[in-house]
């Protein structure tokens, strides 16, 4: 879990699995019933579009990921969470959770905070998809997660810059 005292406190309410690569933890319309960390491995965001699918996020060791919206408002959700690689996840019960928060100040602000960024990543994507061109975000993504081009199969790095496979080919091409 996270490297903090505090969070050890509640270590007991997470149960480890170990996963499968290409392992739905979540499907889009489902209510989320859990939050997850990840000791190892990656997992991806994406959203069905008329029948093509999205990525719009990545997550990897010492992350947390969950649907926010609905694992706090029982909405279903907008999304759908699956493993790329094999997984060492940790979840937590939405009970559990706010179990967690209402216990602990620390975690209820890093949680807080968490989200916050969350919501900061997704202005920037928003943004980044209005002003810039396809080669550009490449650029971006390669100067500030190289980690994904390294882990991540070519068709969702390309899903995620909003191109083709064959577009991204042309554009790793010309560097």
């Amino acid at each position: 879990m996270y490297d903090n005292i505090e969070w050890d406190k509640f270590r007991h309410l997470f149960k480890r699995q170990e996963i499968p690569a290409k392992t739905i933890l979540l499907n889009e319309g489902e209510i989320s019933k859990q939050a997850f960390y990840i000791e190892q491995g990656c997992l991806r965001v994406c959203f069905n579009n008329n029948g093509k699918d999205i990525t719009f996020q990545f997550f990897f060791e010492g992350e947390s990921v969950s649907s926010i919206e609905s694992f706090r408002t029982n909405q279903p959700s907008l999304f759908t969470i699956e493993s790329i690689e094999p997984c060492i996840i940790h979840s937590i019960s939405k009970k559990d959770f706010e179990t967690m928060i209402e216990t602990s100040t620390s975690i209820k602000q890093q949680v807080e905070e968490h989200a916050f960024q969350r919501l900061i990543f997704y202005q920037k994507l928003f943004l980044s998809r209005i002003k810039d061109n396809p080669e550009k975000r490449y650029l971006e993504l390669l100067e500030n997660n190289p980690k994904i081009l390294l882990r991540v199969p070519q068709h969702y790095i390309a899903s995620f810059l909003g191109i083709t496979s064959v577009s991204l080919s042309r554009i790793r091409n010309r560097r």
